[in-house]
């Protein structure tokens, strides 16, 4: 397994953005990730409009998954209407500890 960072970007409604949370959480259960640590850094404004939102809730997760599952995580994102934005970044072992 190896330790990853996932910043991602919900909208900012308070129920959408709690929906989309449980939802990343579960489907990152059901394919073996381990979440270490989950950090809300709070509401920011968008470089640019995603689906019609300038502004987004973001909460980064630092997890530990098996590089072979990144693929299907991603085609699960891309279906979850309460994610507007993600982003998947392999820590070296450096970064990792």
């Amino acid at each position: 397994m190896r330790k990853y960072e996932l910043m991602t970007i919900f909208p900012i409604d308070e129920e959408k953005s709690k929906k989309g949370t449980e939802d990343v959480r579960s489907v990152l259960a059901q394919y073996g990730a381990e979440i270490e640590k989950e950090e809300p850094f709070g509401d920011r404004e968008l470089t640019y409009e995603v689906d019609k939102q300038k502004r987004g809730r973001f909460i980064l997760f630092t997890l530990k998954l098996n590089p072979g599952k990144i693929s299907d995580l991603d085609r699960q994102f891309k279906i979850n209407m309460n994610l507007l934005k993600y982003l998947f970044v392999k820590l070296d072992d450096r970064e990792a500890k």
